[in-house]
């Protein structure tokens, strides 16, 4: 199993708000259980959740706690708009596959919502338009072709010209894709919330427990502990996030740095409809408001991982944030309020890698990368439990390992 990463310094924005405590116990004799799920973050809880549903007994475990990665860390932009424009995607893994990966996006998104609606989370959900504006690798002429390349695969999307642009929104751009159906919420109260139905569920949480070992055979996976005891699955979901184990292979992706800020609520200054806000640039600034008014802001990633030249970085990257900010809208008040960094793991495609680990087919791992992972931790409880169950995902070799 890899080392513990420092997974985020500085203070989120989320903890302002308080999430419902996860009670956990603490493991003391060798346990069975039909699934463990090794991760109690929001990939581990959506996992956890669509499982319990499906009647499968479920077993979480997480080296620090629920909650105490990087589900804190996220921005919580939850967008169905995958990293890489459909425009893009296309010329590198074929026109078909990249709209149907971008179709199953936008409905993860809608299955997230009516989820939340069905199971009466409370965790500010609410559905919010996205605004992509052009910059140094999209401009306004490729969005356009971004713009009709997302209307000829089903998906819903408006290009706006600089006049309605600034009328609409405020926003002096040379051009922008305008998309709705989107979904603003707090990372820490969702994933709170799916874990205490899950506990409803007859569940059973230890933590903090590390998991050292993973030994898999035809009939079962067992996975030792630090502490000593033993857990016993019928399989396995790796839920680690950016701390991959071994086991894994060394697909096309990377682990990178990133940071973000948040003001001080100030509702009267937020822009209409409070939309996502994001740049076809690289590295690229994003934005959105919480529900009492704050924004939240982020960009200014950097390929490297570690984490004291990262965290030294703080200070000049939020203020190059709010800068960033203050151009774009300059009745914003940008003092970050609240500022932080952590690791960020991206992929070549912007699509995430989910399912069985190959020669491994007990061992189920989800990684969410990209600035979808919240959207890709849906698709993930879809595409993994139906494995689990025996049932076919249609979508399931587009997100394979071995794609």
């Amino acid at each position: 199993m890899p080392r513990k990463l420092d997974l985020r310094t500085g203070r989120p924005v989320w903890s302002a708000y308080r999430a419902p405590a996860v009670p956990t116990d603490n493991l003391t004799r060798n346990v069975k259980t039909d699934v463990l799920i090794i991760g109690m973050g929001i990939s581990g809880a959506m996992m956890a959740e669509a499982l319990t549903a499906n009647g499968h007994a479920v077993i979480c475990i997480d080296r620090r706690g629920p909650l105490e990665g990087s589900t804190s860390a996220t921005t919580a932009l939850v967008q169905f708009e995958i990293d890489q424009p459909l425009s893009t995607l296309s010329k590198m893994i074929g026109k078909v596959a990249a709209e149907q990966a971008w179709r199953r996006s936008r409905l993860a998104v809608s299955n997230l919502a009516a989820r939340i609606a069905e199971l009466g989370i409370k965790c500010g959900s609410s559905r919010t338009p996205s605004l992509y504006l052009a910059g140094t690798m999209l401009g306004p002429s490729e969005l356009r072709d971004e713009a009709e390349a997302r209307r000829l695969a089903g998906i819903g999307a408006t290009y706006l010209t600089p006049a309605p642009l600034a009328e609409t929104f405020g926003i002096d751009r040379d051009g922008g894709i305008l998309s709705h159906g989107n979904i603003a919420l707090d990372p820490r109260k969702l994933t709170a919330g799916l874990l205490l139905k899950t506990l409803d569920r007859k569940a059973r949480f230890y933590a903090p427990l590390e998991a050292t070992a993973i030994e898999d055979s035809a009939d079962e996976v067992v996975v030792a502990t630090r502490d000593g005891p033993t857990i016993t699955a019928q399989h396995v979901v790796l839920a680690t996030g950016y701390e991959l184990v071994d086991i894994v292979p060394a697909a096309a992706h990377r682990i990178i740095s990133t940071w973000a800020i948040a003001t001080r609520p100030q509702s009267r200054n937020i822009w209409p409809q409070a939309a996502f806000i994001w740049e076809a640039s690289d590295p690229y600034l994003y934005m959105r408001a919480t529900a009492d008014g704050r924004v939240v802001c982020g960009g200014e990633d950097e390929d490297f991982v570690d984490e004291a030249q990262r965290d030294a970085l703080i200070g000049d990257k939020s203020a190059r944030i709010a800068e960033k900010l203050g151009q774009l809208f300059p009745h914003l008040d940008t003092w970050p309020e609240f500022a932080w960094t952590g690791s960020f793991g991206t992929t070549t495609t912007g699509l995430p890698y989910i399912g069985a680990i190959p020669r491994h087919p007990r061992i189920h791992a989800v990684m969410g990368y990209g600035g979808n992972g919240i959207t890709f931790s849906q698709i993930a409880s879809e595409i993994v439990s139906a494995s689990i169950d025996e049932r076919d995902d249609t979508d399931a070799r587009l997100f394979a390992f071995n794609r």
